[in-house]
C-alpha cells in the first residue's frame, strides 16, 4: 500500500487507521534485529520501514533494497523477507508456525499480530539477519528505493 510519507514515524502515523499493528511490529522487528539499519523506502507503488539493505544486480541495473521491509497494508502489515533456506523462503517456512498468517513468495501477511505467535515471528527475524550476514549482496527487487533521513 503507497503512503505518502517522508519519515518513518509519518508513515506509522499516517496508517494507524487501516493498519494499527504497524508500530509494535516495527518495534518487534526492531528489537530483534538492532544491528539493522532503519529506513524508509518508497516506490512506486509501496511504502515501508527498511531493516538493513542489500546492493542487488542484475543486466537490467541495481539498486538498494532492504534485508526486512514492513509494510502497512490495508488488511494488516506485510513483512517482506529476502531469505530463502533450502530451497524454502523463509516466509513459507515461518507462515504454518505462527499462528494466524500467510505467506507469499517472499511475504509474511500478519492480519493482527495478537493472532500469532510473536516468538516465532522473533525466530524468523533472526533468521532472516542470519541469512543476510551469509550471503553475497545480489538480492533484492527495484520497487522501493530509501529516503535518506530515515526518520
Amino acid at each position: 500500500m503507497k503512503v505518502e510519507a517522508t519519515t518513518i514515524a509519518e508513515l506509522i502515523e499516517r496508517s494507524a487507521d487501516v493498519c494499527p499493528d504497524l508500530a509494535e511490529v516495527d518495534r518487534l522487528v526492531a528489537a530483534a534485529a538492532p544491528e539493522l539499519e532503519r529506513r524508509l523506502f518508497v516506490g512506486p507503488s509501496i511504502s515501508m520501514i527498511g531493516y538493513g539493505s542489500m546492493p542487488w544486480r542484475r543486466a537490467s541495473g541495481s539498486g538498494v533494497w532492504p534485508l526486512l521491509g514492513l509494510a502497512p497494508q490495508r488488511h494488516g502489515v506485510s513483512l517482506y523477507v529476502a531469505a530463502r533456506r533450502d530451497g524454502v523462503t523463509l516466509p513459507e517456512r515461518y507462515a504454518p508456525s505462527l499462528g494466524r498468517a500467510d505467506s507469499g513468495k517472499h511475504c509474511l501477511r500478519l492480519r493482527r499480530l495478537s493472532r500469532c505467535d510473536v516468538d516465532e515471528l522473533r525466530r524468523a527475524v533472526r533468521d532472516a539477519v542470519a541469512w543476510g550476514a551469509d550471503h553475497d549482496p545480489r538480492y533484492g527487487r527495484a520497487c522501493a528505493a530509501p529516503v535518506t533521513d530515515g526518520g
